[in-house]
Order: C-alpha cells, then sequence, then structure tokens
C-alpha cells in the first residue's frame, strides 16, 4: 500500500526539526501527538463522492480522526465537500484531505495506491462490517445522502458492505453509516494479525506538520535553528 502523496525531504531532515520543535511544546502535548500517532492507520480510508450537507461532512471528519483514519478523500464534480468550522472543531488539522475532481481519479488513485474498492450500499448485497475481509487496503466509499454512490463506484467495486437494519428504516445518513463502519472494522483491524500502523517515514512527516500548526511562529522558530 502506498501513501498517496509524495515528499522532498528525507527522514533525517524530519527527525531533527522534530526534535528542535519538541523544545517549544508541553512534553504532555508531545507525547499525546506520539500516543495519537501510533493508533493512525491508512489500512483503511473513506472517499465520500458529493457530500453537499455541512453538517454531514463536518461529522465525516470528526469520526475519521476520532477512529484514526488519517486519510480521507472527497469527489467534488458536482459539489464542494465543505465542512462547517463550528462542528469540525479543528479536526481536519490532524488528517489528510485530498480532493478529486472526479470519482474516476479517485478509482485510479486508490488501485495505484493498492486499495481495494468497497462501495457502501443500503441494499442486501455484500459484507457486513464484522464479515468483510481486511486482508488488503480497503477505500470505503460513499455516495451522496439521496442518490447513493454512482453507478461508476457499483461497476468499479471489488465488494460491498451494508448495515444490517432491524427497523422500517432501509439507510442511515452518510456520517452515520461512516460512524458505525469505522467503529467494527478499526476495531477488528486493531485487534487482527494485520500490520496497520504508519510507517517510520509517514510518521515523521505528520509529526512535524502537527508541530508546525501546533506551535505559535514555528516558521521563525525554525529559522533560527542551527544545524
Amino acid at each position: 500500500m502506498k501513501n498517496i502523496g509524495s515528499d522532498r525531504h528525507d527522514d533525517t531532515w524530519y527527525e531533527q526539526r522534530i526534535d528542535y520543535l519538541s523544545q517549544f511544546i508541553l512534553p504532555e502535548r508531545f507525547d499525546t501527538f506520539r500516543r495519537v500517532l501510533d493508533m493512525r492507520t491508512r489500512r483503511i480510508t473513506i472517499c465520500t463522492e458529493n457530500t453537499f450537507h455541512p453538517q454531514n461532512a463536518s461529522a465525516l471528519i470528526r469520526t475519521c480522526e476520532a477512529f484514526g483514519i488519517q486519510e480521507v478523500h472527497t469527489v467534488e464534480a458536482v459539489c464542494r465537500f465543505n465542512p462547517n468550522v463550528r462542528i469540525v472543531r479543528g479536526s481536519d488539522k490532524w488528517i489528510d484531505i485530498h480532493s478529486h475532481p472526479s470519482t474516476t481519479d479517485a478509482l485510479e488513485r486508490f488501485r495505484a495506491a493498492g486499495y481495494r474498492i468497497v462501495a457502501t450500499t443500503p441494499h442486501g448485497k455484500g459484507d457486513t462490517p464484522e464479515s468483510l475481509d481486511l486482508s488488503s487496503p480497503i477505500a470505503l466509499i460513499f455516495g451522496t445522502e439521496h442518490a447513493g454512490v454512482s453507478p461508476e463506484v457499483i461497476a468499479a467495486a471489488d465488494t460491498f458492505v451494508r448495515i444490517p437494519m432491524c427497523g422500517f428504516v432501509e439507510s442511515l445518513n452518510v456520517s452515520a453509516s461512516a460512524a458505525i463502519l469505522l467503529h467494527v472494522l478499526t476495531h477488528r483491524l486493531r485487534t487482527s494479525d494485520i500490520e496497520w500502523h504508519l510507517g517510520e517515514s509517514d510518521r515523521y512527516r505528520i509529526l512535524f506538520r502537527w508541530l508546525m500548526t501546533s506551535i505559535r511562529d514555528s516558521e521563525r522558530i525554525l529559522e533560527k535553528m542551527e544545524l
């Protein structure tokens, strides 16, 4: 599984700057960063197609951050993915959000990075969160609030996943569905023998970004660093 993205610096570059910046943050805060990183994964990622309700967009971001999902993808061919800042409450700065101009672009990126395409559906076919195969990285695709996933996603999907319902309601909204699926799937992943942690290089890059975001005048501070 490849990390979607690129970087021009090596691990030593990041390690030196992390060590320097850590002097300007409380030790307890720095320990929290490292503890949270220990629980982060790219083994599962999500992609949402044309989510137009800011409340749902915000809830998706907070849900992914809460369950340790480092990477979120959005398709914005029809409308912008526009979280409400009062709801998301800064949780978007801790994860990687990638925007795609089309579903085709997103699917191609997932294939290139080694993900299986898992389309979410309220209908009877497909796996449940308890039975979905996690032996390879998966990209969970969520559709619009009313129409569901697009025909393109249905055609490209390697498999489908559904949340069994017991009442008259046939489906849940996008944010509620994501919360249920990620709760079950991340628990299964972390209690399995599958290697789901972030790689060392990835951890350096994320930790550096978190420090830069959290420390006031971080860029000015780095300018004074002696190498």
